[in-house]
């Protein structure tokens, strides 16, 4: 408790010094521009009485300076106007001055910039000065817009890897937690084999006693199948036929006879490289989930089709379907249409199928109300 409660003095400590190192450097920032904008306000005064000194000059009149200052803007964009005419444009491209509706346009955004300097050269007779923010002053104005743009990409980024690393943590202790539950499995599975034969030695029904083997046979599986769990899987080159039919069989006898099953494939042997544990549990997922949808009771139909060089397995149910915007999230993990259920199967059968085996799954056909049709797709191998 001790340590949880000084990670998270840690954590909002690390926040807290966070904002305030944005909160100063948006505050620098604010203070860099009026300091700036401030300055830029000095130099059009100064243009303003330089204007003033050059409408009022004679020829004993000192124009060097007023020169000098006009030569030395060459940012800052300036519109001049008398009458409400524009009679001067300093740093604007002439293509806006020479279209009126531009021009007008350029007006009124120097308007919003900037409160304009008026220059009263006679009494009487004013002239505007209107004047826009310098190109470095518009960066500075934007950099804070800059600045949280990284700071929100960064934080993105960090959260971004402590998921996938708090993932990755987890996906250990999944992978964990199924080697010790496939270990413990272990030991009474034993014990059943030995009871076996005692049964067997008693004389106890041969049918009996097969579908006990059966079951334990079935048992052994599922233990397989959890030891896999986080370990590269060892591929065989396998008829995929036989290997898919002989689970569709066992799970066909499992199940109610209000479930009618079917089972379609090509007579010749069709070879694969597949992990023959991990494809008989994604068969039992698709499976299982087709009955779910179905509430127990309709079709269950597979089909096997070879195209090219790929085959396909085709799993159609008679359920209630899928909507059209559920067909890529059935497949992520959590997400499930059931009251009770984690919502893994599919996401384990997507990652069987696609990262184990390098093929593909999708929901190929779905209607609501009518069923729908889930198909995985491998590439063939060389037969034996």
């Amino acid at each position: 408790m001790f340590f949880s409660d000084k990670r998270n003095t840690t954590r909002w400590f690390i926040i807290l010094a966070s904002f305030c190192i944005i909160s100063l450097i948006l505050w620098n920032t604010y203070t860099f521009f009026q300091i700036f904008k401030n300055e830029e306000r000095l130099k059009m005064n100064l243009w303003a009485k330089a204007q003033k000194t050059l409408i009022n000059a004679d020829e004993n009149t000192d124009v060097e300076l007023p020169l000098q200052i006009f030569s030395t803007n060459s940012s800052i964009p300036i519109i001049l106007t008398e009458n409400n005419k524009i009679i001067n444009a300093v740093n604007v491209d002439d293509k806006i001055i020479k279209s009126k509706s531009e021009s007008a346009n350029f007006l009124a955004n120097l308007k919003n910039e900037n409160d304009p300097i008026v220059i009263e050269y006679a009494p009487g007779k004013f002239q505007e000065l209107y004047y826009g923010n310098s190109a470095l002053l518009n960066k500075l104005k934007y950099y804070p817009i800059a600045l949280l743009l990284i700071i929100v990409l960064f934080a993105a980024l960090v959260y971004n890897f402590y998921r996938s690393t708090k993932m990755a943590t987890q996906n250990k202790l999944w992978a964990g937690m199924a080697k010790e539950t496939a270990h413990q499995i272990g030991t009474p599975l034993s014990s059943l084999i030995g009871w076996i034969e005692l049964l067997k030695a008693e004389n106890v029904a041969e049918s009996t006693t097969l579908e006990i083997e059966k079951d334990i046979e079935r048992l052994q599986t599922i233990t397989d199948r959890f030891s896999k769990i986080g370990s590269e899987p060892k591929l065989e080159n396998q008829d995929i036929i036989a290997a898919t039919q002989a689970t569709f069989d066992y799970l066909q006898s499992r199940f109610s006879k209000q479930v009618v099953f079917s089972f379609h494939a090509p007579e010749l042997p069709v070879f694969v490289l597949i992990n023959p544990t991990l494809h008989s549990w994604t068969i039992e997922n698709l499976v299982k989930n087709a009955i779910d949808a179905m509430k127990g009771k309709g079709n269950l139909d597979l089909v096997i089709e070879q195209e090219g060089d790929s085959v396909k397995i085709k799993v159609s149910d008679t359920g209630n379907g899928i909507l059209k915007s559920q067909f890529k999230k059935i497949f992520e993990p959590g997400f499930t249409t059931k009251k009770r259920g984690w919502g893994l199967g599919l996401s384990l059968t997507k990652r069987i199928v696609e990262e184990y085996h390098k093929g593909f799954i999708k929901v190929v056909l779905s209607e609501i109300g009518k069923g729908s049709t889930i198909q995985l797709s491998y590439k063939k191998s060389e037969s034996v």
